[in-house]
């Protein structure tokens, strides 16, 4: 808890100007508010000195005008410090937001696999709310109420010190309780929002695998992880919240007993001469001024423990691994010719299991390579390796001579157009989902490059045509979205090219159109076609057979089918499988 409250605060720094205005002004409003009960000790000594003799009523109208006006400018500080501390904690979760967006962008890929989306967004959602309202509900509240303690406690022993001291007395069992219950509970805190990650996540895969759930009728099955899931959370937050909310009512108790212990030892004091009855009247105010900043710090620190788990978790995120900084790597390539070189390419991701192992190939500019294999054979690795989406562990790889590690990534991924086996299609106009990335582009060059996908037509039939917008709302098949990432790489129009399965999801008769329109999108480009249907790489230029991570067929079609080797099987199986 100490270690995220000392981050948490390093980032308050950032504003410490309007920080230390905010303290002046709390210190201001504290200050107006503990010595208002003097005067009112004042005004009650000069009514119980008229009831017995004569009333001065100028004594009284000063007093009460003087204790007005100290009221209002403490309410008028404490209502622009609020302000400010507002101010402070938004900004400070804006900025959390815009780093956690930014750390995102410098993860490496190992990170996402290693850690489900909804954990994720658990972080960016779900902690950093809680952060924001904590700071907003407890930093202000705690600058205040500890100024507002410290000058009620000068006021008290400056007024009279035996019941200054009496008034103590009860306060100090009530900040122990406190301090115990915060420490007990913390651990929930930390354990429910870990919990609410968790539930998180699997919300999130289960949504997006509905289609799996309902076709194996797991239905069941989900709802009952869900409901363990659920329970604890249920368990931990109750925890957690049962003993937080135990600090109110204790801190209430302690406030109505130091209100009896003052009552009884001011009664005896009076008695004995030593003050007279409006001190009294000020101590009854004095224990109200001190026990609701008690009480406001009690709950302060209560907002705070869920803040500080949420916070061990943002931090986490935050202190992840980055991508190596590239700022010092002076080599770039802006026009390419394409050839590719592979040498003695080695990776693995994990040390237990190596994927690629001594790779190396050679391919020449404006090639269609083809590479095929059965599944878990390096395939998608491969090309993950060229986009420098992971580093290698031993070997390099080289376009036009320049090996990829001597660029930076964006050069690297700026060299390639790519089209996944998983499309993305985001909430946005089908312009925008085009386009994407790639600035200036014209209603001409749209309209041509639907047209040779086959997709302007189904754009046509849309109630705004390019921009219309693809939600929850608007129906796309599989086929349709394949469609559009397709078309959003050609009109990238990248040097190099790769293809993951881009037209799996596409029925016979369009994967002609598409086929026919990849033949002329890769033609004079070095391109990349991972297929599993090897049909439809025939008439690739080189066709790299993989199997566990090394290459052991190379050639074109036609070579390799008469060559009867691993290659020439995997051809002839799916007819097989047809059959």
């Amino acid at each position: 808890m100490k270690a995220t409250l000392k981050q948490l605060f390093s980032y308050l720094r950032h504003y410490r100007i309007l920080l230390i205005i905010a303290i002046i002004l709390a210190s201001c409003s504290a200050i107006f508010a503990v010595i208002t009960p003097d005067f009112l000790s004042e005004i009650t000594t000069e009514i119980q000195i008229g009831l017995m003799g004569e009333m001065n009523t100028d004594a009284v109208l000063r007093l009460t005008f003087i204790a007005g006006l100290l009221v209002l400018g403490s309410m008028i500080f404490g209502f622009v410090q609020n302000f400010m501390m507002a101010t402070i904690s938004q900004r400070t979760s804006q900025r959390l937001r815009s780093e956690i967006n930014a750390k995102i962008d410098a993860m490496p890929l190992a990170y996402f696999d290693r850690t489900t989306y909804g954990e994720t967004l658990s972080r960016v959602t779900n902690d950093v709310d809680t952060l924001a309202t904590a700071l907003n509900s407890s930093i202000g509240p705690l600058i205040s109420s500890s100024i507002m303690i410290i000058g009620t406690l000068f006021m008290m022993f400056y007024t009279n010190w035996i019941m200054a001291i009496a008034g103590l007395s009860a306060t100090i069992l009530g900040f122990t309780l406190t301090m115990t219950i915060m420490k007990k509970s913390q651990p929930f805190f930390l354990s429910q929002q870990k919990e609410l990650g968790a539930l998180n996540g699997h919300i999130e895969e289960v949504f997006s695998g509905q289609t799996v759930v309902k076709a194996y009728n797991n239905e069941a099955g989900v709802r009952e992880y869900f409901h363990a899931k659920n329970t604890e959370l249920y368990n931990s937050g109750w925890k957690a919240q049962f003993l937080s909310g135990l600090m109110m009512p204790i801190m209430g108790f302690i406030s109505n007993f130091g209100y009896v212990v003052v009552c009884i030892t001011g009664a005896v004091l009076v008695l004995n001469g030593s003050i007279e009855i409006g001190v009294i009247v000020a101590f009854m105010l004095y224990v109200r001024l001190f026990m609701n900043p008690l009480g406001t710090i009690a709950q302060a620190f209560g907002a705070l423990q869920p803040a500080t788990a949420a916070g061990e978790r943002i931090f986490t995120l935050l202190n992840e691994e980055e991508l190596a900084n590239e700022t010092q790597k002076t080599a770039h390539l802006d026009t390419v010719q394409g050839d590719v070189t592979f040498t003695n390419v080695n990776f693995s991701y994990t040390p237990e299991r190596t994927i690629i192992n001594d790779f190396s190939a050679h391919v020449h500019a404006g090639q269609k390579v083809a590479i095929v294999g059965p599944t878990g054979a390096g395939k998608t690795t491969l090309v993950n390796l060229l986009m420098r989406f992971y580093e290698l562990n031993g070997g390099s790889i080289a376009i036009d001579g320049v090996p990829i590690a001597d660029l930076t990534r964006e050069n690297v991924h700026g060299l390639f157009g790519m089209v996944l086996q998983d499309t993305w299609v985001f909430e946005g106009t089908v312009r925008e989902n085009l386009v994407y990335a790639t600035p200036n582009v014209s209603d001409e060059q749209l309209k041509a490059v639907c047209k040779e996908v086959g997709l302007y037509h189904f754009i046509k039939t849309l109630p705004h045509g390019f921009d219309t917008v693809l939600d929850e709302k608007t129906a796309l098949s599989s086929g349709q979205k394949q469609l559009i990432t397709i078309a959003r790489a050609m009109i990238e129009n990248a040097p190099l090219l790769i293809l993951d399965e881009a037209t799996s999801s596409i029925d016979t008769r369009t994967e002609k159109i598409i086929q026919n329109a990849i033949d002329s999108l890769t033609t004079g480009r070095t391109s990349f076609v991972i297929a599993h249907r090897l049909s439809t790489i025939k008439n690739a230029d080189l066709i790299f057979v993989m199997k566990d991570g090394d290459i052991i067929e190379t050639g074109n079609h036609d070579e390799l089918i008469a060559a009867k080797g691993f290659y020439c099987d995997l051809y002839n199986s799916q007819f097989d499988q047809a059959d």
